[in-house]
């Protein structure tokens, strides 16, 4: 299939979504059906704007989120906002026909408490809060495991992460090598199970994210220079050699390396508000509209899988802007910088 092979010169904005699949009749009407009660732009906006925090909860009142305007804790709104983004992985897990496509979604949770037993491990220190109930391996299991340092009991692909994310750390005895060896190991993990499963979305989409973590690594880099190895990902769209020009570039060279290709507007808008405010927040704001404007692509897609995904990666992209919104009322943070990362 020619989407599974395209190149950074193959499209304008956005790669290919892909073909209809017409078993996905019904689950794409619903998926369709859950995005429309989704909260609307003009409500984050709103909330953004609001004097206060409880003027900003108020217009959650009619919402799914409304039993947060009853919270009196953030300890209680992470939970409400936790249940939200539950709720919509058990929605996708019933949508989705390919069992594979739903390990694969799952496995993010996996690699999220590997990585926080992992720093513990090592650290000997209590980093983090609970591990998440979303993965294929039950918490539990995972907290029993390390407890009992009974590895083998893990799946082959935790396995294959745990021995590159504790060799990498031994090497140097640092515990960023654990984020950076996960990191590594869950791109080529993402690609390698989705050009198994065959579906040109699924590649393009993860090659897409790797594109974009790997602009923002560029352009933070010129702000917190580092000398870790293997920062940058692999298997992206960009050309591995401009990403190498990237990390030798200065920060305003960088809108001019990327002018060809469909990362310049984000690259332009993210640098110059660097330039003006050492802040990454218009960066952010860029990579996730950029990505936000690939699963809108979907649209034209009348059955499939895209859709399902679309829905659940735009409604966790929700979940966090509505958390990000609320914890910066609760901090008073001024409203023109919330602005400058909402992305909706």
């Amino acid at each position: 299939m020619a989407g599974l092979t395209e190149t950074i010169q193959d499209f304008y904005t956005y790669p290919s979504v892909g073909p209809e699949d017409w078993r996905y009749v019904y689950q794409t009407a619903q998926a369709r059906a859950m995005e429309m009660q989704m909260l609307p732009r003009l409500a984050l906006l709103d909330m953004a704007n609001a004097p206060d925090y409880q003027q900003a909860v108020g217009y959650l009142a009619t919402s799914e989120y409304a039993p947060i305007s009853t919270a009196q804790e953030m300890e209680q709104v992470e939970r409400i906002l936790l249940a939200r983004r539950t709720a919509a992985r058990e929605l996708f897990a019933q949508w989705m026909l390919d069992a594979r496509i739903n390990h694969l979604f799952r496995s993010r949770d996996d690699l999220a408490n590997l990585r926080l037993a992992i720093k513990r491990m090592v650290s000997k220190q209590p980093i983090g809060t609970d591990y998440s109930q979303d993965g294929n391996v039950p918490a539990d299991r995972i907290a029993a495991i390390f407890e009992q340092q009974q590895f083998d009991l893990l799946p082959d692909y935790l396995q294959d992460a745990l021995e590159q994310a504790t060799v990498a750390y031994y090497q140097a005895k640092d515990i960023r090598r654990v984020d950076v060896a996960l990191d590594q190991f869950q791109c080529r993990y993402n690609l390698q199970q989705a050009y198994k499963i065959g579906h040109v979305f699924l590649v393009n989409l993860f090659r897409m994210q790797i594109d974009l973590n790997n602009i923002r690594t560029i352009v933070r880099l010129k702000l917190t220079p580092s000398d870790l190895p293997g920062v940058l990902l692999e298997g992206g769209f960009i050309e591995p050699d401009r990403l190498a020009r990237g990390m030798d570039t200065n920060a305003e060279g960088l809108p001019g390396l990327f002018y060809y290709g469909p990362y310049w507007k984000v690259v332009d808008e993210g640098v110059r508000y660097f330039v003006a405010e050492q802040s990454f927040l218009r960066l952010e704001q860029a990579c996730d509209e950029h990505l936000l404007g690939f699963l809108r692509s979907c649209a034209h897609i009348a059955s499939g899988p895209q859709p399902i995904i679309a829905y659940l990666l735009t409604k966790e992209h929700q979940i966090r802007m509505v958390r990000l919104v609320l914890v910066a009322k609760r901090h008073h943070l001024q409203t023109r910088l919330i602005l400058d990362r909402l992305a909706a």
